[in-house]
């Protein structure tokens, strides 16, 4: 009976659905095990090969525990709200909702296709108003609450009034705005309603402030940091610029200590918790003030060096420091509101990055050193940061490199205080041993006696103190988008107040255009009608009506990783309308036990929920403080791009082979960024080129272009002329990553109709470790399919479809090949290496094939093993076998390792040291056995041909060598 994949997977995969098998319930007597991955944004393209990796990965693990005898919530949902579906919405008009649900309908039929055991009955969406009531409920707690550094967590707001109307905020211990004032109890009694608002807002774990943000007008709205690639948009490749706007944030920061501690308590890849510590940077310093001359401003200052003070040549500000503005002298005002300007154009991330360019301008501005009273110039420069520390350096060019450049580029003094080093070349950035020099009273000290010395000067005087700063910044959660998250949010007398949980959710209102309104309100300024729990409220014109009072919206949405920031807690009780999960749910699930996704959202999504599920331990709304014990990176799978070559001034596309000749003997490389007209001379202009993706199905295997397919896919394509090789075009190739725009996308619906599921699902796991990236090649798939038919021959289908099978015990060759394979693919899931598990498997076939097997003992076993894998051949063999239930609660095959024991030795015989023949001989013989075996077989004896050995040595186990 022949293997018909289609066939087979469709009739389990509807099974799978009807009998719902990966129903999981929130009561059971076996132990809990939750597996989860990164839930997916349902773009239009659908997903390409590379994409169900980790799926693949995660539901062999979900799989495996089912049958180790754990209950597995193994869930699946979608990240619905995106800048993709808005964008799309205001090109076409069509309302980005439809969109959504269009794709993941496409989503969810090439997910089922692939025969994952997720439990459906839990899905969830981002954009369903059934959930983000609940995101929306999570804003309003974090208003209503504050940090307290004494406790060590978050607290309910109303213990900060009380504190304040006893004491002001004297005693108060709490992460705050920069700007917060010291009240009293009297001063606090005496504020009105809006100054105490106003003032609570200073310490709220989320809070609107004047923030310098990412802003990309084309899309119109502020950009993570993480969403913006080489100073462009990730989306659009729009520009991108500083711009100062009045947002919510999230006030991170306050958790900064408990995210690089908790780092310690988790099972995550050691490179993501390098990434986290880093970008979370927790430095040990100094915070000290500079009086400005002839002002009443001064500039305060974080610097990890107090020791260095005397090193300081000049101060460097921000560009879009506040006091810029405020110290510029009329000579410097035209100058230095040109280079702010252009430092507008770029990105925090690419002037954090960017350690060779060097630029900055004077302001005319002197400040004063706080011990020499020396004067000190103060410049702009865009390496500096204003969300980063004060947005102030006090430059000191011969301990630091960036200053040491930026003072040589200005001809700025670069004083040496470093005891014998020579700063004649660069800047000594050490610490060690050396001594301080030139420094009045830490001279001679050394760099941890300097360091405590000047931390005591500076706080003896007044002008400064020690400080553990991080580099963490507080998160932007505002977004000038319409699908997203609305806030729960409404304005009376200009301070933001919280609608009642009671009232969510908010819905999102629908609006005839996507765009901002024309006097720049986002999206939702739009709206006409909004609303919600219609008995209590309803919302017209974008003002909130209660009785006689009108009140303002919010008209930001939240942005992307708000729902992701604790989606995975709502998958333990997806139902619960009363609460996000009922404590039951949330006690009995806990945590995520394995969490798969990529590395890329180290310092996004990753991040941000394990601030959100500390905050919400806080608040004892969850059991764990982490979300995820165990997180794995799955790395990429990469496409083989194709590229055509076309030359710029004559328009012709030249073959790869002729081109790279050409460039070769200019002495050229083929690289796309010969482009640049500074890299060609007038003799050479006429090969500057354009690298072109095209569609890697315009070519054959032999990377031959079809002209006349390429040629129709463009118009402007239509007249193109070729320069061949042989009367052929050859395309270039490149392996990168795979993405709809390079055209290099393989479908896995295409897969699964040729080869079956179970043959990508196999493939996508041999192509190498999980955490590694590795090249997609079509034609390997080939190798895994016909395993699967070499498995489904092994089981000996009669034209009935019925195994026959034996059901007497198997022989010692085949209990060795089950044990061995038990063991390796036991070992492989347990560490991750479903590659190896791969190899394993094929191996075992193929011996138990050698051996004929066709016993129940070995057969049913073996499916056991590989249905985590290949769960619908499994589950069609298992059918064969006579079960009537699903193999995938079966419990799983014990390893017994007396199998593996061996009774029998094959020795090489040899003669004179060189080997004859072998021969299988019992271990239990002893030396005199083995040689009188040995002697009295035929082989030796046409070996001897009559002669006596001088010698037989006998090595039991070993060898046997007969000498003369």
């Amino acid at each position: 009976m022949k293997y018909f994949h289609n066939e087979i997977e469709e009739k389990w995969q509807k099974y799978w659905a009807k009998n719902q098998t990966f129903k999981t319930y929130n009561t059971s007597d076996k132990p809990k095990y939750y597996v989860l991955d990164m839930f997916p944004y349902p773009s239009g393209a659908g997903l390409h090969v590379g994409h169900p990796l980790g799926y693949i990965a995660s539901d062999i693990y979900a799989r495996y525990k089912r049958h180790k005898g754990f209950n597995v919530l193994h869930p699946q949902g979608y990240d619905s709200f995106g800048l993709p579906a808005e964008q799309y919405a205001i090109q076409t008009g069509q309302h980005p909702a439809k969109t959504t649900e269009v794709n993941i309908a496409t989503y969810r039929k090439q997910l089922d296709r692939i025969g994952f055991s997720f439990d459906w009955s839990r899905e969830l969406r981002t954009s369903s108003p059934d959930f983000y009531k609940y995101t929306q409920w999570f804003f309003t707690e974090l208003f209503n609450a504050y940090y307290c550094n004494i406790d060590n967590k978050a607290v309910p707001i109303k213990e900060l009034i009380k504190e304040l109307e006893r004491h002001g905020n004297k005693k108060v211990n709490s992460p705050c705005n920069e700007d917060t004032p010291q009240i009293t109890a009297s001063n606090w009694k005496n504020f009105s309603e809006i100054e105490k608002q106003t003032f609570l807002l200073k310490y709220r774990m989320t809070y609107l402030s004047e923030t310098t943000v990412n802003w990309c007008a084309e899309l119109g709205t502020v950009l993570a940091n993480d969403e913006i690639v080489n100073g462009v948009s990730e989306r659009g490749g729009h520009p991108v610029i500083q711009k100062k706007m009045k947002q919510w944030s999230m006030r991170i920061t306050a958790y900064a200590q408990r995210l690089l501690d908790d780092l310690e308590t988790i099972d995550w890849p050691q490179p993501i918790k390098d990434i986290q510590t880093n970008w979370i940077g927790r430095s040990q310093g100094a915070h000290l003030q500079f009086n400005i001359q002839h002002s009443t401003f001064n500039i305060a200052v974080f610097t990890t060096r107090p020791d260095t003070i005397f090193g300081v040549s000049f101060i460097t500000l921000a560009p879009e420091h506040e006091l810029v503005s405020k110290i510029t002298t009329l000579a410097q005002k035209k100058e230095v509101e040109t280079y702010i300007k252009s430092t507008l154009k770029r990105s925090e991330r690419d002037r954090m990055s960017d350690v060779k360019t060097v630029s900055g301008c004077f302001t005319g501005a002197y400040a004063e050193h706080p011990f020499t009273k020396k004067p000190i110039p103060i410049y702009i420069g865009d390496y500096v940061l204003a969300s980063y520390g004060t947005g102030a350096v006090m430059a000191v060019p011969c301990g630091d490199q960036r200053d040491y450049d930026f003072a040589k580029y200005f001809n700025i003094e670069i004083p040496n205080i470093f005891e014998g080093i020579d700063i004649s070349e660069q800047a000594f950035e050490g610490k060690g041993n050396t001594k301080i020099t030139n420094s009045d009273f830490l001279t001679g000290l050394p760099y941890k006696k300097a360091f405590k010395t000047v931390i005591y000067e500076l706080e003896k005087q007044g002008i400064g103190y020690q400080k553990i700063n991080y580099r963490l910044r507080d998160a932007v959660f505002s977004r000038q988008r319409y699908w997203g998250e609305p806030f729960p949010v409404y304005y009376k007398n200009g301070m933001p107040q919280m609608i009642a949980k009671k009232h969510l959710p908010i819905l999102l209102p629908k609006v005839e255009n996507y765009l901002p309104t024309s006097d720049g309100k986002p999206p939702l300024g739009n709206a006409n009608t909004w609303a919600w729990d219609s008995k209590r409220c309803s919302v017209v014109n974008v003002q909130l009506v209660d009785g006689k009072t009108v009140f303002s919206l919010e008209l930001n949405t939240m942005p992307g990783w708000a729902g992701s920031s604790w989606y995975f807690n709502r998958y333990m009780d997806a139902h619960n309308s009363k609460d996000f999960a009922a404590a039951e749910a949330l006690n009995y699930w806990q945590d995520v036990d394995l969490y798969i996704g990529g590395s890329e959202h180290a310092t996004g999504h990753l991040l941000y929920a394990r601030f959100w599920q500390k905050f919400l331990y806080d608040l004892q709304l969850v059991p764990k403080k982490e979300f995820a014990k165990k997180l794995i990176n799955q790395g990429m799978i990469l496409g083989e791009s194709a590229f055509v070559y076309r030359l710029v001034y004559t328009g012709q596309f030249i073959s790869k082979n002729i081109f790279k000749k050409i460039l070769s003997n200019q002495n050229l490389t083929l690289k796309e960024e010969e482009l640049k007209s500074s890299n060609w001379n007038d003799s050479l202009k006429g090969l500057m080129y354009q690298s072109i993706h095209i569609d890697v199905s315009f070519i054959n295997t032999s990377n031959e272009l079809d002209i006349e397919i390429f040629k129709k896919s463009r118009k402007e394509y239509n007249n193109a002329v070729f320069i061949l090789e042989d009367n052929k075009y050859i395309v270039g190739r490149e392996v990168e990553k795979m993405s709809k725009s390079k055209y290099n996308v393989v479908n896995p619906d295409l897969i699964c109709k040729e080869y079956g599921a179970d043959a990508l699902r196999l493939f996508e796991m041999f192509l190498g470790p999980l955490e590694q990236s590795k090249p997609w090649k079509t034609a390997g798939i080939s190798g895994v399919y016909s395993f699967l038919k070499k498995l489904w021959r092994l089981y000996n289908i009669d034209e009935n479809g019925i195994v026959q099978v034996r059901e007497d015990s198997p022989s010692k060759a085949s209990l060795k090949t089950l044990h061995k394979t038990i063991q390796k693919v036991e070992d492989d899931i347990s560490n991750f290496s479903f590659n190896t598990s791969v190899s394993t498997f094929m191996i075992a076939v193929n011996e138990l094939t050698q051996q004929k097997c066709n016993h129940r003992k070995i057969l049913e076993p073996l499916l056991i093993l590989l249905s985590p894998y290949a769960p619908h051949i499994t589950e069609e063999l298992w059918s064969k076998l006579g079960h009537i239930t699903s193999i995938s609660t079966v419990t799983y095959p014990i390893f017994d390792a007396s199998y593996l024991v061996e009774s029998n030795k094959t020795y090489p015989i040899s003669f004179n040291g060189k080997m004859r023949f072998t021969l299988d001989l019992s271990l239990d013989l002893s030396k005199e056995e083995i040689e009188k075996a040995v002697m009295t077989d035929e082989r030796t004896q046409k070996q001897l041909d009559g002669r006596t050995p001088k010698k037989v040595i006998v090595i039991p186990g070993k060898i046997v060598n007969i000498v003369g």
